[in-house]
């Protein structure tokens, strides 16, 4: 467990966090940046992520961040004495996060049932590829599978190509920012009833629920949307455009008075007049007469003369930012987004900082994710209370590590 002194909003939650990789971590991750005592149990050849993403001097990146301000457990989850640890830990928590093939638990005596028997305040964060029930339910699935089976994977990508993929875990992040408002809905409920309760969080839906405008256009018109590259459909003009110096600027002026802005910086004051452009709804019809006028005009500009005309004109544009024009951007550093945060063995390593921001509650970064098993003893020691005897056994026979 960690040393520091409780703080958060969530500060008085227990959190216990079988989940592995990127949706079940995030979940916690998002939960212990507001304070929650967020106890992860690895397995000991450690988590799948520990080999994923950038290395410094041996040590996963991604890690750092994803496991960070929680305290690190090395159990074997595959021997009986370890489920009983694990389910001795439930017993004294609020909340615990998994997300093994549904089953899994249960073929342990960790399910839901099998837990909130001894503690009925208990609520369980179940992720999973997709959902507990269904035909489906018994397949695995990364994020990236969830993402292709909610239809979300289909619209992405320029319409001439494959589908294409974000490089980083995006269902994963959908998911695992569901399952932890979820959490916080339940925990709001128990305050109430006394009762805990179980939150079913399946990356395919959680994904699909972005298809939201999608679905009564489908029910009512039989339209299936397909990929439109840097372009948003139905949001004229809403797309990126080639500079004078061969650099990109995205615009967004979709709005009649951000459109007839954006005319008058072009030069071009009367077009909000046309008849093809005088709406929203007609500018969606003539998507490519628009972006034909934009383009023609932001090419004879460079980008960083577009950007000034048309923040002055109050029209909402912007050049696409990369990691490393993050890292110099003034506003990035005024609003605190880069933390350096202290690292066992790096000695500090920066970090995105928590999100949102609490005028009174806000997260904190108090430390990067640890190695394997760090607070075992700790957390058996301070969190269960066992004696100095008992802990030697499960460290002699391999049950913790």
């Amino acid at each position: 467990m960690t040393s520091d002194p409780p703080r958060g909003a969530l500060s008085r939650f227990r959190v216990l966090e079988l989940g592995s990789t990127i949706a079940g971590p995030f979940c916690g991750r998002l939960l212990a940046d507001f304070g929650a005592d967020v106890v992860k149990v690895e397995e000991p050849s450690g988590d799948t992520l520990r080999t994923i993403g950038k290395m410094f001097h041996g040590k996963s990146l991604y890690a750092a961040s994803l496991f960070r301000n929680k305290s690190m457990v090395c159990i074997d989850l595959r021997t009986p004495a370890g489920q009983d640890l694990v389910r001795r830990l439930c017993a004294k928590c609020d909340v615990v996060v998994e997300n093994f093939r549904p089953g899994t638990l249960e073929k342990w005596g960790l399910g839901y049932a099998d837990l909130s028997r001894a503690n009925p305040g208990l609520v369980m964060v179940r992720i999973s590829g997709f959902g507990q029930t269904g035909p489906y339910s018994g397949r695995p699935g990364y994020g990236v599978i969830g993402e292709a089976v909610s239809g979300l994977r289909h619209i992405n990508g320029d319409p001439d190509r494959p589908p294409a993929r974000m490089a980083t875990a995006l269902t994963d992040y959908i998911t695992g920012l569901y399952a932890a408002f979820g959490t916080l809905i339940a925990l709001l409920d128990r305050q109430l009833t006394g009762r805990g309760q179980c939150i079913d969080a399946a990356l395919s839906e959680c994904a699909f629920s972005f298809m939201e405008p999608y679905v009564p256009a489908y029910e009512k018109l039989g339209f299936v949307a397909h990929r439109a590259g840097s372009r948003l459909p139905d949001a004229t003009p809403n797309n990126l455009y080639a500079t004078r110096d061969n650099r990109f600027i995205h615009i967004a002026a979709f709005s009649d008075s951000v459109f007839a802005r954006l005319c008058a910086t072009m030069g071009q004051p009367e077009l909000p007049a046309d008849a093809r452009f005088a709406s929203g709804r007609l500018r969606n019809a003539h998507p490519d007469e628009i972006d034909d006028i934009i383009a023609q005009w932001t090419t004879r500009h460079e980008l960083e003369e577009l950007e000034r005309l048309l923040e002055g004109a109050g029209v909402p544009a912007t050049r696409i930012f990369t990691i490393a024009d993050i890292f110099k951007d003034r506003h990035y550093l005024a609003r605190g987004m880069l933390v350096p945060t202290p690292d066992e063995a790096l000695g500090t390593v920066t970090l995105a900082a928590p999100v949102p921001k609490l005028s009174e509650t806000p997260g904190a970064l108090r430390h990067s994710g640890r190695a394997v098993g760090h607070d075992t003893r700790a957390v058996l020691r301070d969190f269960l209370e066992l004696p100095q005897e008992e802990i030697a056994r499960l460290f002699e026979a391999g049950t913790v590590r």
